[in-house]
């Protein structure tokens, strides 16, 4: 940036400043000359505009006039060739300048105005090498930076440190951000709010708001399929170009970072899946054997599975992005958790989303996402269905509604060699499980067991609800059904085939059993079972 006091330093006796004024720090853009009486129409603002002083031949008036136009333009400064026209700056230039704010500069009798304009750029060329070695060894600075074991952490501080502010990479996961320096930890809790409503809003590009009356940029970090951050600056001042090639590169990094992420964790996810497939079909010491072979680490003795449906478009990704907010209910739960739990107090939210998203072991299949979960940390309790619907203690950005297809079910802790049974559960629990809810195996649904109820009882070609509570009650023995009914055993094993298949469920589940029981005996004009 090349300022009035560096071109008449550099040019020395050839330009000095008008005396009783001084020279501003303002930037000057080019020099230009002109000795029309209103140059404004050539001029972009910011030059030196250098005359002989033909346009301030005419009176007082006129040269305010000429003055008031330039300063209006954003002209940068006046230099007056002194010679023929003016041996000296009128008083009514010097008057006129002083009150419009312009920097008034005189050229000596024989100087070119040629030299001015040498001089000045010459500067620029000094400047801009200047600039450009800067530049480049701030992008080499950063590129070794992106090679350190801490590269997110170097690069943030790097980037900080050039542009002479504060900058935060802000994970979209809910990781820990990397933020430089220090002391502006305190904003991140609005920050991540802010950057919540850009996210959900889908922006792929730059976006400018206010924190804490200052404002800052957020750059979106995409990989090949969705966003996983955001770098955000807060510079304190106007960036120029250079400053944006090097925010530029910052986010070139920071991509590249977050792509080898996502392909290191496709490939991971395969071998997982492996493994999960190896457990479900029985093959525990396999899926062990598999597991250490490949890198992914030992299995752990004891397990929980979380079975998500995917929808219609199979959308592992979105199923993934909703559990976030089944689970953890808008965080309300984040320390819940059921007492006495034999797994131990570990907070609920904090260590199953953690183990959710760092989950190696995970397979879709049939409509549903199934994740291998290590054991820690309780169900909410006591209540054994989390609904994403339940207000949350501190309301935090209104969220878009999930989608209809949103559910799943978390299975109950189990030692590795019965993963495979319980995975059979949970994926069923999960198929059965009400639209935005995680629920878990075996919890009794009242509105659904009642729905199955009133068919029984709609239902006109056969006396289905006394046969039903019967070979629920016998537990079902189809012999002491019958002699319970009064009727042919072939007769009631008909009767329980048309009723599984009205219900659409198999009255032999203990779960579904035990659910549609329970219905029974709470209900005043169902056949009252014993």
């Amino acid at each position: 940036m090349i300022t009035l006091p560096h071109l008449v330093s550099a040019l020395g006796s050839e330009l000095r400043v008008a005396p009783g004024l001084a020279a501003s720090n303002r930037p000057l853009s080019g020099v230009h000359v002109s000795e029309l009486q209103d140059p404004t129409p050539y001029l972009e603002g910011g030059e030196l505009l250098l005359t002989t002083g033909m346009p301030l031949a005419a009176g007082q008036a006129e040269v305010h006039a000429y003055v008031t136009r330039l300063a209006a333009r954003g002209v940068s400064a006046l230099g007056i060739g002194l010679g023929p026209w003016a041996a000296t700056p009128p008083a009514a230039l010097t008057q006129a300048c002083r009150a419009a704010g312009l920097d008034l500069v005189l050229v000596p009798d024989g100087v070119p105005f040629q030299n001015v304009s040498r001089a000045f750029w010459g500067l620029t060329l000094k400047d801009g090498t200047a600039g450009l070695r800067d530049f480049l060894g701030t992008q080499t600075a950063l590129a070794r930076a992106a090679t350190r074991p801490d590269a997110t952490a170097a690069v943030i501080r790097g980037l900080a440190q050039a542009l002479g502010g504060w900058a935060a990479y802000v994970p979209a996961d809910g990781a820990p951000p990397t933020v430089w320096p220090g002391d502006v930890e305190p904003l991140l809790p609005t920050l991540r709010e802010d950057l919540a409503r850009l996210n959900r809003s889908g922006a792929h590009s730059a976006a400018t708001f206010e924190l804490h009356g200052q404002p800052v940029v957020a750059h979106p970090i995409m990989g090949a399929s969705r966003t996983h951050g955001f770098l955000v600056i807060g510079s304190g001042r106007t960036l120029g170009g250079p400053d944006r090639q090097v925010i530029s590169t910052v986010c070139t990094l920071l991509a590249m970072r977050a792509r080898q992420r996502e392909i290191v964790t496709d490939a991971t996810a395969t071998l997982g899946g492996a493994v999960v497939r190896l457990l479900h079909a029985g093959q525990t010491e396999s899926a062990r054997l598999v597991a250490d072979e490949v890198g992914l680490g030992p299995l752990p003795e004891r397990v929980r599975w979380l079975v998500l449906r995917t929808g219609p478009a199979r959308d592992a990704a979105t199923a993934l992005a909703t559990a976030e907010r089944m689970l953890g209910s808008e965080r309300m739960l984040g320390t819940t958790q059921i007492p006495g739990a034999e797994e131990g107090p570990l907070p609920w939210f904090d260590a199953m989303l953690g183990a959710l998203l760092g989950a190696m072991h995970r397979v879709e299949e049939d409509g549903t996402l199934a994740v291998l979960l290590p054991a820690g940390g309780n169900p909410p309790g006591p209540a054994s269905t989390v609904a994403a619907s339940q207000p949350p203690t501190n309301p935090g950005p209104e969220l878009p509604p999930l989608p209809e297809w949103a559910g799943g079910a978390l299975g109950e802790v189990v030692a590795l060699s019965a993963a495979s049974q319980a995975l059979t559960l949970t994926r069923r629990a999960a198929e059965q499980a009400a639209s935005g809810t995680i629920t878990l195996p075996g919890t009794p649904r009242p509105e659904r067991a009642e729905g199955w109820l009133e068919e029984l009882r709609a239902y006109e070609r056969a006396d289905l609800l006394p046969t039903v509570t019967a070979y629920l009650r016998c537990r079902g023995r189809w012999e002491e059904a019958a002699r319970e009914l009064g009727a042919h055993r072939n007769s009631v094993r008909h009767r329980i085939g048309v009723a599984s298949d009205l219900l659409g469920v198999d009255l032999d589940d203990p779960d579904v059993s035990a659910e549609l029981w329970l219905a029974l005996r709470q209900s005043p004009t169902a056949a009252r079972p014993r």
